[in-house]
């Protein structure tokens, strides 16, 4: 419904009113702006269970409004918000700026008067980041500020010690590390290190309730069925971690699923392990080329291989040659980088190779050598003569090293493409479960972590950059200036002009000095 029905009078209100008071409505769920095609405007869920309405006492209300992803012109819920609407209103959690049992005696007072507009009970504005004006005055980091951190504090209380001392008077503190350690200070710490460890040890155990299951999918099983399972085991295992929110981590698979590890499940469930890993060839016509990028390349032939990408069997099995190719491309953006700064230093008008570079400002390996021909063995030109010598030397080191590095890349692929049909089934699901869908996962459970310590290093930086500046330190630097300003006044002195008298002049009709004696500052 539209949020009107919660506070519009009029009949509606006498509507309402009557229903609050027969207990019909057991919860109001708040969502976003802009859910739904043709409206911008916000919507509510309102649910009616007449079921024990002459006991209930309350209305469970859950402002959900800041729950959402932009999706083009739209808001979309995601699986992550979902889900916190369902088990909150389920399990009739509150939570703070975000859902509460609302008293229908509460509802019913004379200052609300049955008006269930959703602010009224639940205020899910975030609390304003106040300035500290005795703090920008004389300096310290108000303790409310890092009071606020709690959550922090309360599983790395070592490091708040490690990190604050007292200012010199109170209700105010200061840092004891440089701003530029606070990062190295925190993560070096052994209550962040045991986070780290506890969290890494929540997913390992997930992994190992679940590896089976995923080495076990085979023809016919249901996907929905699967990520259901593997979801709300994720969701459960991280209930228990501290700092971490379960349903990022959960919204994490989520994202995954719905990007990759869903398409492979299905190939797996329709086709089996060995034929699903098997590399498609990429039909393209004269008429109509493909847009997808090839795994891998034999002759002209271009092939995909959507369950066992080529650079998991690169990873796995070529990661010599692979350091092999790296290095070549390393070797050759430095002949191309030489080759840049030959071109800039000596191109240009009158530069030593402005004659061979081209209408499109490239120089090739023809023009240089023609203009070598040209300039012989002239005495003049032994400057040029040099520099187009040097410049032929790196353009064929250049090609050199384009030939070895396509030679290399032609010999990965033919051996990834041979790799493939000696693949055994273990080895497929081996680098399916473990090197692609768990790696990917256990990345994004990285990344939650590395949040954590970024959200609390970044607001402990932003608090003492903001205090850092105290009135006294301002005065002593304006007083400093000033007197700078002051020493280059009293070195000026007083000079006479000389040359051209008519130049003289007019400069000083200019600036209002005509008739005033022949001296100027």
């Amino acid at each position: 419904m539209p949020h009107g029905v919660l506070f519009r009078g009029g009949a509606e209100a006498t509507i309402r009113r009557e229903v609050v008071k027969r207990g019909y409505i057991k919860g109001i769920i708040g969502l976003p702006a802009n859910l739904f095609y043709g409206t911008g405007i916000p919507a509510c869920i309102v649910v009616l269970d007449k079921e024990n309405a002459a006991a209930r006492k309350g209305i469970f209300m859950v402002d959900a409004s800041k729950g959402f992803i932009k999706d083009g012109n739209k808001n979309r819920l995601r699986a992550q918000d979902i889900h916190r609407i369902v088990d909150t209103f389920n399990k009739q959690i509150e939570v703070p700026r975000y859902s509460r049992l609302v008293p229908l005696d509460e509802i019913g007072n004379e200052k609300n008067d049955y008006n269930l507009n959703l602010p009224r009970y639940i205020d899910s504005t975030e609390p304003e980041d106040l300035q500290d004006i005795d703090g920008h005055l004389r300096g310290g980091i108000p303790d409310r500020d890092l009071d606020a951190l709690d959550r922090y504090w309360k599983v790395f209380p070592a490091v708040r010690q490690l990190l604050f001392e007292s200012a010199g008077r109170p209700g105010y503190s200061r840092l004891k590390v440089p701003p530029a350690e606070i990062k190295a200070t925190i993560f070096a710490h052994p209550e962040f290190t045991s986070l780290n460890k506890t969290v890494t040890a929540l997913f390992s155990k997930w992994c190992s309730e679940n590896t089976k299951r995923l080495l076990g999918i085979s023809k016919g099983d249901n996907p929905k069925a699967l990520i259901a399972e593997l979801s709300e085991g994720l969701l459960a295992t991280f209930s228990k971690a501290k700092l971490v929110d379960a349903y990022d981590v959960y919204q994490h698979l989520m994202d995954y699923w719905a990007v990759t590890m869903q398409d492979d499940v299905y190939l797996i469930a329709h086709a089996g392990w060995g034929e699903a890993a098997k590399p498609r060839l990429i039909v393209e016509t004269k008429e109509q080329k493909s847009k997808e990028e090839p795994d891998f390349t034999v002759g002209k032939q271009k092939y995909k291989s959507d369950l066992v990408p080529a650079s998991l069997l690169v990873e796995r099995y070529f990661s010599k040659e692979r350091e092999t190719i790296e290095a070549l491309e390393a070797e050759l953006g430095a002949l191309e980088q030489k080759l840049d700064e030959l071109k800039e230093e000596h191109s240009g008008e009158s530069g030593l190779l402005d004659e061979v570079v081209d209408e499109k400002g490239k120089i090739s390996k023809k023009a240089v050598g023609a203009r070598l021909k040209e300039v012989g063995r002239d005495a003049d030109a032994t400057d040029e003569r040099q520099a187009l010598t040097e410049y032929s030397t790196v353009l064929d080191k250049e090609a050199e090293a384009k030939s070895n590095l396509k030679a290399a890349q032609a010999a990965l692929e033919e051996n990834v493409a041979a790799r493939y049909s000696k693949l055994t089934g273990d080895d497929i699901k081996t680098l399916v479960v473990e090197a692609k869908w768990l790696a990917s996962v256990a990345s994004d459970v990285q990344s939650e972590l590395d949040r954590v310590s970024q959200s609390l290093t970044g607001r402990i930086r932003q608090l003492a950059e903001r205090y850092s500046a105290t009135q006294s330190h301002l005065f002593a630097e304006v007083t400093a200036l000033s007197s700078k300003v002051d020493a280059h006044r009293s070195g000026w002195v007083q000079c006479e002009f000389e040359p051209d008298v008519q130049a003289h002049r007019i400069w000083r009709a200019a600036i209002g000095l005509e008739g005033r004696g022949t001296q100027g500052p």
